[in-house]
């Protein structure tokens, strides 16, 4: 079977490296050819993160795309990562399914909402519905989450899969648990991300006051958080997973809006595969991977500083919230589960 990735971004983007480029030596190892052509090239996710200009890569990836649309036809089946051509009407995913090329289309954010609740009438009224269409043309919706499937069955999708976000398990591996020292709460994301921690920083100062704490946010911009208690640490996919192992709590606060509903929670699957206790907030399929008082806490309001010293004091039951997690991960979250039925799920798209 040949595939045509054409996936959002490069190796540097965390939406298509999780739900698509990790399971590249998979598919090989199962005898399929995969030609892999992102739409964003790894120079402009690093614009998009500096706030430098991208428009330039942004034309470049657009004439690429239509050069690549020409060959179609040499393929089983196109897999496409959220849509062919952003903030353009729905036009070359129709002509695909006239032209009897099946495509998949996978999304792990609630992409539509950037049409339908855009701040432009322009925009809501042109585009609004153009997920809706991308997604009923599709052989198969792959949906990371339930709210993401269930707005692809009301827009009239012919097949919905529901497909977590997934770590690999052979490389996240629980770290060494620091009973003594000075325990740490992190957080790993983007820039883009990282604003949902300015609401707790309260929080962390409150906390500090009763005992010694460290707060690190992995992937965010120091300037953001000059003169607060975050130490911000660079990213890097080499150093990711040692850097979780190195927290003593994960959390994930989240605002609770239609677009944070969409999320898949991966920083919370990260977490739990280094078997690291977590607290997030309540938000859409948060409220599935967190099993309060399992696996972590799900918090609002005053309910974060009592979740995070509840598990500051007591290790024993870190450890116990750390073991539990692991076990689900690998139990759904994995890799190593996800794979054969993300390749079945291809299999039935070309069919």
């Amino acid at each position: 079977m040949k595939i045509l990735l054409l996936s959002r971004y490069g190796s540097l983007g965390a939406s298509s490296r999780v739900r698509y480029l990790q399971y590249l030596p998979y598919l090989e190892s199962q005898g399929v050819d995969v030609t892999v052509m992102p739409l964003f090239s790894n120079t402009y996710v690093q614009a998009l993160y500096k706030g430098g200009a991208r428009w330039r890569e942004t034309l470049l990836g657009y004439l690429r795309r239509i050069g690549v649309l020409a060959c179609a036809r040499r393929y089983d089946v196109l897999i496409i990562e959220k849509e062919l051509f952003p903030f353009l009407p729905a036009f070359a995913e129709p002509l695909l399914r006239v032209a009897g090329v099946p495509y998949l289309v996978d999304y792990d954010d609630a992409l539509f909402h950037r049409y339908d609740l855009h701040s432009s009438g322009f925009v809501r009224r042109f585009l609004g519905q153009k997920i809706d269409t991308v997604m009923r043309h599709a052989s198969v919706v792959v949906a990371g989450n339930a709210y993401l499937a269930e707005h692809a069955r009301k827009a009239g999708a012919r097949h919905v899969e529901v497909v977590p976000t997934v770590v690999d398990t052979t490389r996240y591996q629980a770290g060494q648990l620091q009973a003594n020292g000075i325990p740490v709460i992190g957080w790993i994301g983007t820039p883009k991300t990282s604003r949902y921690l300015e609401a707790l920083l309260p929080v962390f100062k409150s906390l500090n006051a009763q005992m010694p704490i460290r707060v690190v946010a992995v992937g965010a911009r120091a300037n953001d958080f000059a003169g607060t208690i975050v130490e911000c640490v660079p990213w890097s996919e080499e150093t990711e997973v040692r850097c979780i192992q190195q927290f003593d709590i994960g959390i994930m606060p989240l605002a609770d809006s239609p677009w944070e509903r969409g999320k898949c929670g991966y920083k919370l699957i990260q977490y739990m595969a280094c078997s690291v206790p977590m607290v997030a907030s309540p938000v859409g399929v948060n409220n599935v991977i967190v099993k309060s008082g399992e696996n972590g806490f799900l918090a609002v309001g005053e309910g974060w500083q009592q979740s995070l010293a509840v598990l500051l004091r007591d290790v024993a039951l870190r450890r116990s919230f750390g073991t539990r997690g692991r076990a689900d991960v690998q139990a759904w979250y994995s890799l190593q589960v996800q794979a054969p039925r993300l390749l079945e799920i291809i299999r039935a798209a070309a069919r």
